[in-house]
């Protein structure tokens, strides 16, 4: 069913089946608004199945042929935000100790699609 999965680029019936259970964000956050629910998706079997062998696919092709950049954590096998802050904190002690200026700039992009329209990306996306 995975192969005929991949060869046919089809997502098989049975791996369709999801339940959903939403959640809301924060319980000082007003239920009636949507904004302020979070969706759970518990996947099917066969879909887990079928999404963790798609993931060994990529990650052995992007592998296999080096298209991801030296320092991305995500997706990888062996790297994890603990590698990349280990990596960024030896950076700067590196330039610290060679007298160097240094400087970092954080963003926090969590909640950046909080403030899409669904309605508006929905239309968009059709």
């Amino acid at each position: 069913m995975v192969n005929q999965s991949f060869e046919e680029a089809v997502f098989h019936e049975a791996g369709k089946v999801v339940i959903v259970k939403p959640i809301i964000k924060k319980s000082k956050l007003d239920p009636f608004d949507l904004k302020s629910w979070r969706l759970i998706l518990n996947i099917g079997f066969v879909a887990k199945i079928i999404e963790r062998i798609a993931i060994q696919h990529f990650n052995s092709h992007v592998t296999t042929h080096g298209l991801l950049p030296t320092y991305q954590s995500a997706y990888r096998p062996h790297y994890s935000t603990q590698t990349a802050i280990a990596s960024v904190f030896n950076d700067i002690a590196c330039a610290v100790d060679a007298g160097q200026v240094c400087a970092l700039v954080l963003l926090d992009l969590s909640a950046a699609f909080d403030t899409v329209d669904h309605g508006i990306l929905s239309e968009v996306l059709e």
